[in-house]
This record gives structure tokens, sequence and C-alpha cells, in this order.
């Protein structure tokens, strides 16, 4: 079966690790969705306060206060206005009881009721260990309901990562050395959604407006390599090889 190239997925929950996760992944079918009028809500793991340079010396709670206001403004862009905080520190959620995060994820989809459950697939897409946690906890989650939300794992095309790799620095984005990143065929995705137009011009607002993390990246490949980079948002069915936990 090809695709889904139109983004309809009714009401939508994302459990994404960091704060950006959900706006490079998915703010084109969040915002399409809401403009729809669907639910659309987003859980978010930790404040991803260790998302700063080295030199930065703001204490902790000034980085957690600065990611969290980005946050509201860059889900404010595309009119998502259910957000959840699970609270976890940036970088620790593999150490979070399974039971506890999965309880707290159950009764987030027992409340939206969603049609489709984003998030992280099982290599977390850079191996980071909260992303990986995150994909554990939503899958444990949607094992244990009856009937499930639909579950999709984020994935990218094999063009998009030799496109994307080509140019830049992987030991700055991967976290295990030597990792390859999941790339899928466009006819094995379940979701191909391409943002163009307004859609992506709301999707680069609200990635911008995390501009802590983004704009040294757009500074650094300029603007029109960072909407390509954006344009695409892809995701994959679960399948038997995957971990069942």
């Amino acid at each position: 079966m090809p695709p889904d190239t139109r983004g309809d997925l009714g009401t939508i929950l994302g459990v994404w690790a960091h704060p950006d996760d959900e706006a490079y992944l998915s703010a084109g079918l969040m915002a399409l969705a809401v403009d729809a009028g669907r639910r659309v809500v987003c859980v978010t793991a930790t404040a991803g306060e260790a998302g700063f340079p080295d030199h930065d010396t703001r204490p902790h709670e000034a980085r957690i206060a600065v990611r969290r206001a980005e946050m509201a403004a860059s889900l404010a862009e595309i009119g998502v206005r259910e957000h959840h905080w699970l609270g976890y520190r940036d970088g620790e959620c593999a150490a979070v009881s399974d039971v506890e995060a999965v309880a707290t994820i159950c009764d987030i989809i027992a409340n939206a009721q969603p049609d489709t459950l984003l998030t992280f697939g099982p290599a977390g897409m850079t191996g980071h260990s909260d992303h990986v946690a995150v994909c554990r906890w939503s899958t444990l989650a949607c094992a244990q309901l009856s009937p499930p939300p639909r579950l999709l794992y984020a994935t990218k095309s094999p063009e998009w990562t030799h496109q994307f790799f080509g140019q830049a620095d992987t030991s700055q984005i991967m976290m295990v050395d030597g990792m390859v990143p999941e790339a899928v065929p466009t006819d094995d995705m379940a979701v191909w959604f391409d943002c163009d137009g307004d859609l992506l011009d709301r999707k680069l607002r609200a990635l911008r407006a995390q501009h802590s993390q983004i704009e040294p990246l757009i500074s650094s490949f300029g603007l029109d390599w960072f909407r390509y980079f954006v344009r695409h948002e892809c995701f994959r069915q679960p399948r038997p090889s995957d971990p069942v936990w």
C-alpha cells in the first residue's frame, strides 16, 4: 500500500523526548490537524536542558526556563494548545521506571483518545537514550490498551539520509559511534507528508521559536538547506522485527 501523503491522522498524540523533537518531525502534520479542527496533544519527557553548548554559563534552572518558554512559543505557532511535560531530567529517561512512565502515558491516551500516536522508532533515530525510552514507553502503553491508537514511528528516506549526512557532521548528531540512522523506502512508509507553501512557513516559524537550538544550525547551513531538511515528515508502522520490550 502506498504511503499516506494527505496527512489526515485524526486526533494526534505526539510523545517526544525534548523540545523541538515534535517540531522537526511532525509540526506540519500537527498544524494540518489543528486546521481541520482535530485535537492535537503533545507530550515532552524532558525540558531539553542539556541541549546547550559547553560554553553556555546559564544554570540548570535557567536553561529549563528558556527551553520551556521556547516550546510554548513554538506550539503556539502551529496552534497546539494541549501540552504535557513529564518532568524528567534531560539524558536520564533510561533510568526512569517504565511502569511509572507507561502509566502516565496510558492516562494521557485515555484522556485524549487519539486516533494516532506519533513517536520515535526503537533506535531513536540518533540513538539518543531519551528517544529510545519514549518509544519504549509509547509502545508498551499502546500494547496495554484495547483498542490502541495507531502507533507510528518517525523515520526518513534513504535519499534524505544520503543528502543530509553528506553535508552534516554525523559525530555531532548521532549519539552512538558508527550508528547509521534508519532509512525506509518511501513505498514502505505509512506516512510521507510534504510540507510546502504556507504550511512549511509555519513549521519554520515553529522551529525558529526554539531559537536556542535552531538558529545555530541555520547559521551553519543556511535557510534554504534547512527548509529542505525539515520539509518531509515520514512515519512507518511497527514491524514484527521491532523490539517488544
